[in-house]
């Protein structure tokens, strides 16, 4: 387990109690990038930055399902409860996974996430396949950049964004 981070143990209650008769299923995929889309996610460390961010989300009550990613960005999919914003549990995990990668050293300066992020609902009949496109993000790539994936899902979901504010690159 992740240093740092309160381990909840078997049968304890979870910081968000969830409200009694509140019956859900959210499947959401939310995509991130580095600050300035540099490649700065190591394979010596992505596996434990990976261990770390899932233990945030769950810690939060929610339920990893998939995670991966490029040097450059972090695709994550779980099943969120509705006991906190998602924009909150965002916050946390981009707040609290840049602490950790800045305290390790794994970078030289100061490592920190874009701002913002997208976050792309789906039905349960679509968890399989949400599942296997993020496990094989290293193999998607070969044939898609990340900007091009990225613009993909939002149109694909038909979301409005401007076109000044998706995914600064390195200059």
């Amino acid at each position: 387990m992740p240093l740092g981070l309160p381990v909840r143990q078997a049968g304890t209650p979870h910081k968000h109690p969830t409200m009694a008769n509140t019956y859900t299923q959210i499947h959401i995929q939310t995509v991130f990038a580095v600050q300035g889309r540099q490649c700065l996610i190591k394979d010596q460390w992505k596996n434990e930055l990976y261990k770390y961010i899932t233990a945030i989300i769950q810690n939060h009550g929610h339920k990893v399902l998939q995670i991966n990613g490029m040097p450059d960005h972090i695709h994550i999919l779980f099943g969120m409860r509705p006991t906190q914003s998602l924009s909150d549990l965002m916050k946390q995990v981009k707040q609290g996974s840049s602490k950790w990668i800045n305290g390790k050293g794994y970078v030289n300066g100061k490592f920190s996430w874009q701002s913002g992020f997208g976050a792309f609902s789906y039905s349960k009949t679509e968890v399989p396949h949400v599942i296997n496109y993020i496990k094989n993000q290293e193999h998607h790539h070969k044939a898609i950049t990340f900007q091009d994936e990225y613009l993909q899902l939002l149109k694909e979901f038909n979301i409005e964004f401007d076109e000044r504010y998706i995914l600064k690159s390195v200059n």
